[in-house]
């Protein structure tokens, strides 16, 4: 039986945040990837300069095992005003396996009303609005799981994510498998990942960086638009032609 894997995308949202857990994910045995949206075709991400494509609609995607929601730096807001994104996830969730989210996602989970009562983290920088929601903020967890709801912090920590649900569902050898495949062996140069690891002053330059990257206004692309749908449509047929 095929296991349904639904990624949300959403304008402005941050493309890690999608991507590793997608490069991880994809690695569960008899899985359909999709990336889901209010609609099929190109979706620009925060830079302005890189879209990913939504091959399926929140229609078109009812009944998905697992939903992935990212963050974004500048967008999280509007993603939780996203009427049709709210109705879907409160819609979807009872049904899941399971209901994840990486980065400032966790806020989209939230105004879904999916994270109250329950301990759950997210980007450094967004964890006091957790508690607005009724969640339970753990800023020192790269990942929190209850019951079926599992949250992991910033941006990066989508890929750690991904493994630990690969070892969850597919079992610990496939996910061990997978994180051999994509040698993700990090070592990092510098050991200022975490605000508990950052010099006071790096961590003020990063806040207002953070407050000054999160006010540029995205770049319209209206011919990648146009290419992206035209792509995306095409990939449709012969994936529909295939069936």
């Amino acid at each position: 039986m095929t296991f349904q894997i639904a990624i949300v995308l959403y304008p402005g949202m941050t493309v890690l945040d999608a991507i590793g857990p997608y490069e991880v994910l994809r690695m569960i045995p008899d899985s359909e990837m999709r990336f889901v949206s209010n609609e099929v075709g190109p979706i620009v991400s925060d830079s302005g300069v890189l879209a990913l494509g939504a091959t399926h609609t929140f229609a078109e995607t009812p009944t998905p095992d697992l939903v992935l929601v990212g963050g974004s730096e500048a967008a999280t807001t509007e993603a939780m005003a996203n009427r049709e994104l709210i109705d879907w996830l409160r819609a979807v969730h009872p049904n899941t396996q399971w209901t994840t989210s990486v980065c400032s996602g966790a806020l989209i989970l939230a105004a879904a009303d999916i994270l109250r009562g329950h301990p759950a983290t997210t980007h450094w920088a967004a964890q006091p609005a957790l508690a607005a929601f009724g969640a339970e903020s753990r800023p020192h967890d790269r990942i929190v799981h209850s019951g079926k709801i599992a949250t992991a912090a910033g941006v990066s920590a989508g890929i750690d994510l991904g493994l630990w649900l690969v070892g969850t569902i597919a079992g610990e050898e496939v996910a061990q498998m997978t994180q051999l495949y994509i040698e993700y062996d990090p070592h990092p140069p510098y050991d200022t990942g975490h605000p508990d690891k950052a010099p006071a002053d790096l961590l003020r330059k990063t806040r207002l960086e953070a407050t000054k990257r999160s006010a540029k206004p995205r770049v319209p692309l209206d011919l990648a638009t146009a290419f992206w749908h035209l792509t995306l449509n095409r990939i449709r047929e012969r994936t529909a032609a295939k069936r």
